[in-house]
């Protein structure tokens, strides 16, 4: 028995495996928490007239300090082809966390991720399975042709898309709309639409259509937070890869790939110690 009163066993090479590892319950506050800022921000705005935290998590201030998702800055950047510095400087630190953690927004922080979990969850009483198979499976690739596809269309329009359309911006709008005009947004059936698709398949617009996950992907592909795979430990059980959300294959070091976003599912479910989240140095 360990410290913190967790079971553990021995391995043959004589190592402890600790079976609880506990990211999943983690990240589940942590996602309640970034939740609680989208949601209850507008109501001190509104109702308190306390402007210190404004907006969402596309772009947002706390205090003189904001954040620009690095997408909607791009977007901007390429329509109106010049350079607008607040916006830039924006964009600065959530560039920085991608660069060096990778898609942690998308897994940690993102409103969408807090719903489909629950959404995952109640499934799971639902249908009494403890993992549901992925039935919609299309090319890791098609992720990058989604981002393409994106800021192509916003520089031929000459709009900015997915400022209108970004699911996690969507759910700090409706609640804004909700409680300062007391009425939702048509674009709303769109986060209805991802929601339902959870039943069916485990975060399917995160894995293929999300162009903010792309981006950050993307910007990540060399990051430094990475699930390393330790083939020494593994008894080739699977349950890693029928874990993943993102469908990937962690016993083929796919922990690594730019599409892993670090969200440590495949690490509780390893009972064999094979899998840990790693800082790589230079």
């Amino acid at each position: 028995m360990k410290p913190n009163g967790h079971p553990e066993r021995q391995l043959p090479n004589g190592n402890n495996v600790n079976k609880h590892k506990g990211y999943s319950g983690l990240r589940l506050i942590v996602l309640f928490c970034a939740f609680l800022v989208v949601l209850v921000n507008p109501f001190i705005n509104f109702y308190l007239h306390n402007n210190f935290i404004q907006g969402w998590y596309q772009s947002i201030g706390i205090g003189s300090l904001w954040f620009v998702s690095p997408l909607e800055g791009l977007e901007s950047l390429l329509i109106t082809k010049s350079i607008y510095m607040p916006s830039i400087i924006g964009m600065v630190i959530p560039f920085t966390i991608a660069l060096l953690l990778g898609r942690v927004f998308c897994s940690w922080i993102c409103p969408v991720t807090f719903f489909l979990e629950l959404t995952d969850r109640l499934r799971k009483k639902i249908s009494k399975h403890e993992k549901l198979r992925n039935r919609l499976v299309v090319a890791k690739w098609v992720l990058w042709f989604t981002l393409t596809a994106e800021l192509v269309t916003s520089m031929v329009l000459g709009k900015p898309i997915f400022v209108f359309l970004s699911p996690p911006g969507l759910v700090g709008r409706e609640i804004m709309m909700l409680v300062f005009f007391g009425s939702m947004a048509f674009e709303g059936v769109l986060l209805i639409a991802i929601l339902l698709l959870e039943f069916v398949t485990r975060r399917f617009f995160c894995r293929t259509f999300c162009p903010l996950g792309a981006l950050l992907a993307f910007i990540g592909r060399k990051r430094k937070l990475i699930v390393e795979f330790l083939p020494e430990n593994c008894t080739g059980c699977r349950k890693c890869e029928r874990s993943c959300p993102m469908g990937l294959v962690p016993q083929k070091d796919e922990g690594r790939s730019a599409f892993c976003w670090n969200c440590g599912e495949c690490i509780d479910s390893c009972g064999e110690n094979s899998l840990k989240l790693s800082w790589q140095n230079p």
